[in-house]
C-alpha cells in the first residue's frame, strides 16, 4: 500500500507543480545568480554569487565512518582543531559539521547572522577552519544544516535584526491549536510570536522549537539560497539536510499555508464542492483542510519534496560532484504519514544521493529492522545508518556498528561527536570515540 501511494504521489507532484509555484522544468538556478528574496522590487541582498571554487577530488570511501558534530563544538578555533584531531586519531573519515543550527551561521554567510555562541574574534570562520584541517588529514566535510527549525521555544529572542524571527515573522509555521486564533493576527504583532514560542515550550516533548512554513515560497527561496551559497563558496564534500520535514501532523495551520492549500486544491474540485467549501471558508479557515484530509496531507508532503528537489538541482548545477544527503526518520510510515517526509521517493526520483535514517534505539532487533528496511528502500550504496550513541552504552553502540555492516549499509554516522568524547565520560579509560577506533577501525589504544 505504501509503495502504491508513493507512485501516485510522484504523479501528483508533477501535476501540481505549476499550481504551487515550482515548475517541473526548473532544473536549477541561473548560473551565477542566487534567487534571493525580493522586497519592494529590490533584492534583499546582492544576488550575484561569487565564482564557484574549484574543488579538489571528492572524498569517497568504501565505508563512510562519520560523526554528527553539533555546533557547540564549532565556537572556537581550539574546539574545531580538537574535533578534527580526535576524529582522525580514532579513524573516522567523515564529519558532518552543524553550520546552520537555528537560522544562524557557523561560517561567513551571505544570508544569515553569525551565531551568537561563537567566542572567537578576528573574522573566525569555523567551517573554513574545519575544512582546512580535515582535508589535510583526508577527512571529508559535509555541511549539516537544520532546514525548518529556526529557534527554540524558551529563552531570549535572537539579537540580530537579520534573524528570521525578527526579519520575517510572517514565515513561521503555526500549530493546529493556534491556527484559528492567529488567522487574523498580524505577523508583526508580538503576541503572535509569544504564542508560537509558548506553544513550542509547552510541547517540548514533541515540538523542538519554532519552524518555518514549508509551503511559503519565500522560505523555499531562502533555504535554497543558503544551501547554494555554501556549495558555491566552500570546498565542501557534501551538504546535509536535517529537519527537512514538518514537526508533526499538527502543523502548518498558518494563514498563508491554509490559503495556499485552498488555491492548490480548488482546480481539482467539482463546481458544487468549490462553492460549498468557499462559503464555509468565509467563517472557518479550516473548512478545506478538515473536509479534505487526504489532499491536505498530499499538499504538505509535496512542499517538502519540492524543496528537496529544488535544492538538489541547484547544488548539482553548481557542484555536480557534491553529495546531497538527509537525516530522515527511520520509521518510513511515520516519516510519510506524520512528518510529510517521503525520503524513499526522493531517492527513487534521484533528488537525494544518500539517506541517513536516525535509527535511535537501544534495541538491536529494532535497529536491524530499520536499517534493513532502509537499505531495501534506498538501494546499494545510498544509506548511512544513523546511530544514537547518546542513548546506548558503549557496547550497545559498537554492536549497532556491526549490525549496520551486516545489513550492507554504506556507512554509519554517530550522534554525536560531543557525546562520544564528553557526555557521560568518567575520565577513566578510553572515550567512546577511542573505543570505536580501537575495536572497529583497528586503531592503536591511546
Amino acid at each position: 500500500m505504501m509503495k502504491r501511494r508513493r507512485l501516485v504521489l510522484l504523479s501528483v507532484f508533477a501535476a501540481g507543480c505549476a499550481v504551487i509555484g515550482s515548475p517541473a522544468s526548473e532544473a536549477g538556478p541561473s548560473e551565477g545568480v542566487s534567487p534571493g528574496v525580493v522586497r519592494g522590487g529590490e533584492p534583499a541582498v546582492p544576488t550575484a554569487l561569487p565564482p564557484a571554487r574549484t574543488p579538489g577530488p571528492t572524498r569517497r570511501f568504501d565505508e563512510v565512518r562519520a560523526l554528527w558534530v553539533v555546533r557547540s563544538a564549532m565556537t572556537s578555533a581550539a574546539e574545531v582543531k580538537d574535533m578534527v584531531e580526535r576524529a582522525d586519531e580514532a579513524g573516522f573519515n567523515t564529519v558532518l559539521v552543524q553550520v546552520r543550527g537555528r537560522a544562524d551561521a557557523f561560517y561567513k554567510s551571505t544570508w544569515e547572522p553569525l551565531a551568537e555562541s561563537i567566542t572567537e574574534g578576528d573574522g573566525f570562520d569555523p567551517l573554513a577552519l574545519a575544512i582546512e584541517l580535515a582535508h589535510a588529514r583526508g577527512i571529508a566535510v559535509h555541511a549539516w544544516l537544520n532546514t525548518h527549525l529556526v529557534w527554540g521555544g524558551p529563552g531570549a529572542l535572537p539579537s540580530s535584526p537579520q534573524h528570521i524571527l525578527r526579519d520575517h515573522p510572517e514565515w513561521l509555521a503555526v500549530p493546529k491549536a493556534l491556527g484559528r486564533e492567529l488567522y487574523d493576527v498580524s505577523p508583526t504583532d508580538p503576541t503572535r510570536m509569544a504564542r508560537l514560542r509558548r506553544y513550542a515550550s509547552d510541547n517540548a516533548g514533541t515540538v523542538e522549537g519554532v519552524f518555518t512554513s514549508p509551503s511559503d515560497p519565500q522560505v523555499k527561496e531562502r533555504i535554497r539560497s543558503v544551501w547554494l551559497d555554501l556549495a558555491s563558496r566552500y570546498e565542501l564534500d557534501g551538504v546535509h539536510f536535517d529537519y527537512v520535514r514538518f514537526p508533526s501532523g499538527d502543523f502548518d495551520y498558518s494563514r498563508g499555508a491554509l490559503d495556499r492549500f485552498r488555491q492548490w486544491i480548488l482546480p481539482r474540485l467539482s463546481a458544487d464542492r468549490r462553492r460549498a467549501l468557499n462559503a464555509a471558508y468565509v467563517n472557518d479557515p479550516y473548512a478545506f483542510v478538515e473536509a479534505l484530509p487526504g489532499p491536505w496531507g498530499e499538499f504538505r508532503r509535496a512542499q517538502i519534496t519540492d524543496l528537496v528537489r529544488s535544492v538538489y538541482h541547484a547544488v548539482k548545477a553548481r557542484r555536480p560532484e557534491m553529495v546531497v544527503s538527509a537525516a530522515v526518520f527511520s520509521n518510513q510510515d511515520d516519516a510519510f504519514e506524520h512528518r510529510y517526509q517521503d525520503w524513499p521517493a526522493w531517492l527513487a526520483e534521484g533528488i537525494l544521493d544518500v539517506a541517513v535514517p536516525m535509527a535511535y534505539t537501544t534495541n538491536d532487533d529494532r535497529f536491524r529492522a530499520q536499517i534493513s528496511d532502509g537499505v531495501a528502500a534506498a538501494g546499494a550504496g545510498r544509506l548511512w545508518a544513523g546511530i544514537g550513541a547518546y542513548l546506548n552504552t558503549t557496547e550497545g553502540t559498537l554492536a549497532k556498528i556491526d549490525i549496520a555492516r551486516s545489513e550492507s549499509a554504506a556507512g554509519f554516522v554517530l550522534f554525536s561527536y560531543d557525546w562520544a568524547v564528553g557526555e557521560g565520560y568518567s575520565g577513566q579509560g578510553p572515550t567512546l570515540l577511542q573505543r570505536v577506533g580501537q575495536t572497529k577501525f583497528n586503531r592503536d589504544a591511546p
